[in-house]
């Protein structure tokens, strides 16, 4: 009974992690791809007895659009594996007579190709075996049509496909989701990640960056566990100062002086926020000169202009930085995590379900919640 348990364990594991409706969109994605191309195929190849569709673009298109992360996905791995195989199958057939030796040998062959050229694409072994099956007599135009024909429409089926309809980043840049250098501080880098995969000694379908992004949200998933649910809304600031974008550059100057502040958020008329300001912000404009002073071209900086026109800015609106990340109330203290360590960010504004300020979370607070273990011990309890 325990053996037969087991074995039904195998047979109902996913092999993929996609929902009912991830599942539906590659169907269809399937499904308007390979009609397509075997329309356009059949439509330009204008009547030559040459095979329309090559049946290893159908297993293809199950890479392409429910793993167009993956490595054997790519453009060069798809279109390079496909027309390398469909050559030595081609090479295959005319050169070897027996089936089963120049099926093996297309296969061998086509494999060695293909990770020798880093254009590695399992369905190109198939159709390395396609010339030798059904007729040897296809010529190498069976590499030009269909083999090349199916592919090139395929792979701009795939971008189009992938980019504006299921919304992936096709094709992945090695690389290119890679964390700056410049940035990241502590933790395990990309370089680890590839020298990982490079010690297994064996074909991982993952990405560097991939594994970087599941590893990123298991630990935030597990610090979520073990602090309980601390939110924003738990830690931050509330009442805080605030000016609006018509607020002059000498009242926003004397209130962040007052209270100490280091960064203010600009907020409208409905307590939206619109941007934020900061000591660089009042500094960056004055142009101080040898044998200037400090104070005297600062006071000059913040005081009203009494002309009409001026070449420095007046109001808040016209230093703030536009570029301000918010967060809601209830987000998860682990979200700051990453924005503040290594993203450079001292202090982000709250806001509640209507995008109007409530309050801001600073450094020092997040620091306060990651100590507290007895806030978490309460929160989590309560």
């Amino acid at each position: 009974m325990v053996n037969i348990s087991r074995f039904l364990r195998f047979l109902i594991v996913d092999p993929v992690n996609l929902s009912f409706k991830g599942k539906l969109l590659a169907v269809a994605s399937g499904f308007s791809a390979i009609l397509i191309m075997a329309l356009l195929t059949q439509k330009l190849s204008m009547g030559l007895a040459q095979p329309v569709i090559v049946a290893s673009m159908g297993a293809s298109a199950i890479i392409l659009f429910i793993m167009p992360h993956s490595p054997l996905a790519q453009p060069w791995p798809f279109f390079g594996g496909q027309l390398v195989s469909a050559i030595i199958g081609v090479a295959c057939a005319q050169w070897i007579a027996d089936t089963a030796t120049a099926s093996a040998c297309a296969v061998g062959g086509s494999i060695f190709a293909m990770l020798l050229l880093r254009c590695l694409h399992p369905p190109g072994a198939a159709t390395a075996i396609a010339p030798i099956l059904f007729d040897t007599s296809l010529g190498y135009g069976f590499v030009l049509m269909p083999v090349g024909l199916n592919a090139l429409i395929l792979l701009a089926m795939a971008i189009v496909i992938n980019r504006w309809v299921l919304r992936h980043q096709y094709p992945t840049v090695p690389g290119a989701d890679a964390i700056d250098k410049s940035t990241q501080q502590t933790g395990i880098s990309d370089q680890d990640l590839t020298l990982a995969l490079e010690s297994m000694d064996m074909f991982m379908d993952v990405s560097s960056g991939d594994l970087r992004k599941l590893l990123a949200d298991a630990e935030a998933r597990s610090f979520k566990r073990f602090k309980g649910c601390i939110t924003c809304a738990d830690i931050m600031l509330r009442d805080v100062p605030a000016v609006e974008y018509g607020t002059e550059v000498e009242e926003a100057w004397n209130i962040m002086h007052k209270q100490k502040l280091k960064a203010m958020p600009v907020i409208d008329r409905a307590r939206r926020v619109i941007g934020i300001i900061t000591w660089n912000d009042f500094f960056k404009f004055i142009d101080l000169r040898p044998y200037d002073r400090f104070q005297d071209k600062f006071r000059a900086f913040i005081r009203r202009t009494p002309d009409i026109s001026t070449d420095k800015p007046e109001s808040v609106g016209h230093m703030m930085s536009r570029s301000v990340v918010v967060l809601p109330e209830c987000t998860h203290i682990a979200d700051l995590v990453s924005l503040m360590s290594t993203q450079g960010y001292r202090q982000i504004p709250i806001v509640n379900g209507e995008n109007r300020l409530v309050g801001m979370v600073y450094q020092a607070n997040l620091i306060a919640a990651l100590y507290d273990e007895q806030l978490a011990a309460v929160v989590s309890q309560g």
